[in-house]
């Protein structure tokens, strides 16, 4: 059971929303959050630390409070978000090796909890229907947020054979989703014209945002281990997608969407990677059966309904509902 808890990215909107809900949860005595900047949101009962993982400063934050449950959730999704895609590699890959190395040192940490992705599994013409964890990807994600997920894991993997004593639990999360949170495919959904893959009509899986922040606290006030997927039931086309938010498409033939993607960054419009277009060409989906059978979570909304809450924001306002970056 959780006594101590460290956060990382807690000035993030989901790692803000994880600390407030655990410190106010009543399972967990003690919560401190971690991050380079003061958060401007509530983070409920959790005590602020201003530090930098990648900085082995970590180490005696962790030792100094006794902490026995890291969460690792200063995974950056998106590169604009946070300067660039030098800045997101660092935060994610670097931040990630020294957190561990400091988990390491620590007698004190019984159990890690990590926000990875199921971009993990990358997306290709090749893939099954549906991933279990068990799976590898058919074609290995080579650059972006995907790639650096897959060398977080990697890290995870050594720190366990490192500390066999400690529980690790790694959460796969499909694409978060909902009326507040930002990510790049909000931002992909919300241009003024969206561009699909000519001739593609990828089956999507999404998560609401209020799962993942339950989810997060379920595993860090349990005792659960190993690698999950967790995702709202059923997928939801393309096409459909682009069709509940009301705006217009058009199709790009796959050889022009490098070029596109350039605009949109170039303008701040969307982050419009080649691991995405990949995504909304191919699809992915995942199996949840180890998420409902052992984990014992139960997402509030289906696939659908977490695009559906997202959809009606955008229609309610005209625009770009979202304020906080994930």
């Amino acid at each position: 059971m959780a006594d101590v808890v460290l956060l990382t990215g807690v000035s993030r909107y989901l790692g803000g929303r994880v600390a407030r809900a655990l410190s106010t949860s009543g399972a967990v005595r003690h919560v401190i959050g971690v991050d380079v900047v003061p958060p401007t949101h509530d983070i409920g009962d959790a005590e602020f630390v201003r530090a930098d993982i990648r900085n082995p400063v970590i180490s005696k934050i962790i030792a100094s409070e006794s902490v026995d449950t890291v969460v690792h959730m200063n995974v950056i999704a998106t590169p604009t978000f946070v300067g660039g895609r030098a800045s997101q590699k660092e935060i994610n890959v670097i931040g990630t090796m020294q957190l561990l190395a400091a988990c390491q040192k620590a007698d004190t940490v019984e159990r890690l909890v990590v926000k990875s992705s199921t971009t993990v599994y990358g997306s290709s013409p090749r893939d099954p229907a549906m991933f279990t964890e068990d799976m590898g990807p058919k074609r290995q994600p080579r650059a972006g947020f995907g790639k650096d997920s897959m060398e977080v894991e990697g890290y995870v993997r050594g720190f366990s054979r490192r500390r066999p004593d400690t529980a690790i639990h790694l959460l796969r999360f499909a694409n978060a989703i909902g009326p507040v949170i930002r990510t790049s495919m909000t931002d992909y959904f919300t241009l003024p014209v969206i561009p699909t893959p000519l001739g593609y009509d990828a089956r999507l899986q999404f998560l609401h945002e209020d799962d993942l922040v339950r989810a997060m606290v379920q595993s860090t006030v349990g005792t659960d281990e190993g690698i999950v997927n967790v995702a709202g039931d059923g997928v939801i086309t393309l096409s459909q997608a682009v069709a509940l938010v009301g705006r217009p498409s058009i199709p790009v033939i796959p050889p022009a969407a490098g070029m596109v993607g350039n605009i949109f960054k170039r303008f701040g419009l969307a982050d419009y990677s080649p691991d995405q277009v990949s995504l909304l060409s191919y699809g992915r989906g995942v199996d949840t059966t180890r998420m409902r059978e052992f984990f014992g979570f139960e997402p509030e909304y289906t696939t659908r309904e977490a695009f559906e809450s997202f959809a009606e924001a955008v229609r309610e306002t005209g625009g770009q509902p979202t304020t906080r970056s994930a």
